[in-house]
């Protein structure tokens, strides 16, 4: 499926989840396909030079194709390399494309990629150009307001139309600076003050580019307000901690007439996907890690996902006993 920069790709990517390391892998995003149809799914950062060099490609590119519309994230700063990662994730099926200038990560950051390129604008130009030339596929841009003491307005505008004019489709913004000395990723995240209003001024600025917000949405309501002022809005952390806060996506966001579901639907329609993993010799836990935060807010929530942690670790959790638990939710009118 090929979009194109017009209307549609606004309307289809109002809401996406965030790409984040260790959680949005392809089993939280089918939990999450449960949760909402519509919203825009990413991937984990996937380092292009590791993908094009690797032997076990289907490692970092397999994804279900319940899980559309998904957008690979690339991180890297070598234009040759990102235009084979183009081509493969063309060929692989992916909707989009998004090259990640976000991340603050000190590993991430000495591999000279990650939020520590929005330093070189000329070469994120490049890496862009060199992607949007090599595919079919809409390119999009995850970055931030600014990094350590550069985080002026005029900085950030000149560093988007530069990015836009080598052809970026849409511009995600983290409206957070990174500090890259003396912050650890998790501190980047919550110890940056949000400046959404330098991300409303580049809107105003730049009417004609697709600008989706980032950075402290936790529930649908402030996300619905930010949607009369940006083109999308991006959640993270609140929606992996708390998936069944966000249940009604479709209804509220897209408009759609369906009925929000449950944990215990949830996880009932889950349970073929579940049986097919473990007889292809997967563990449980590698689901059931992100699917104990369904659960919450209920009596003896904690008690059962307890249960069920224990016994995924311990590699004793079957089908049977997984529907068992979830009968008990479902008793109880969740």
């Amino acid at each position: 499926m090929i979009y194109t920069q017009d209307n549609s790709i606004k309307k289809i990517h109002k809401l996406s989840i965030a790409p984040m390391m260790d959680c949005t892998d392809k089993h939280f995003r089918m939990i999450m396909r449960q949760i909402s149809s519509k919203a825009l799914l990413y991937t984990e950062m996937i380092v292009a030079q590791g993908l094009v060099y690797t032997n076990k490609k289907e490692k970092f590119l397999d994804f279900n194709k319940e899980e559309h519309p998904i957008s690979i994230q690339f991180g890297g700063d070598d234009p040759k390399i990102l235009k084979e990662a183009a081509k493969m994730a063309q060929d692989w099926g992916y909707d989009e494309i998004n090259f990640n200038v976000g991340c603050p990560s000190p590993r991430v950051c000495s591999g000279n990629f990650g939020a520590s390129l929005m330093k070189d604008p000329d070469k994120v130009a490049k890496c862009i150009d060199s992607l949007k030339n090599n595919c079919n596929l809409p390119i999009t841009i995850k970055h931030r307001i600014g990094i350590d003491d550069d985080d002026s307005f005029k900085n950030l505008n000149n560093f988007v139309r530069q990015i836009s004019n080598a052809g970026a489709d849409r511009f995600i913004v983290h409206a957070r600076k990174a500090i890259l000395k003396g912050l650890n990723p998790k501190q980047n995240r919550n110890i940056p003050p949000l400046k959404y209003e330098l991300v409303k001024q580049l809107k105003k600025f730049n009417p004609d580019l697709l600008i989706e917000i980032n950075g402290g949405f936790t529930d649908i309501n402030d996300s619905l307000k930010a949607l009369h002022i940006f083109d999308g809005v991006m959640i993270g952390r609140s929606v992996y901690k708390h998936p069944l806060r966000w249940s009604e996506i479709d209804q509220k966001i897209y408009g759609c007439t369906s009925n929000p579901k449950s944990a215990s639907n949830i996880i009932f329609s889950l349970i073929p996907y579940i049986e097919k993993h473990l007889t292809n010799g997967g563990k449980s836990w590698d689901i059931c890690k992100h699917l104990i935060n369904l659960v919450e807010g209920i009596p003896k929530a904690k008690i059962w996902r307890n249960q069920i942690t224990i016994k995924s670790i311990n590699k004793e959790l079957d089908i049977e006993y997984l529907l068992k638990l979830t009968s008990r939710l479902k008793e109880m009118g969740h």
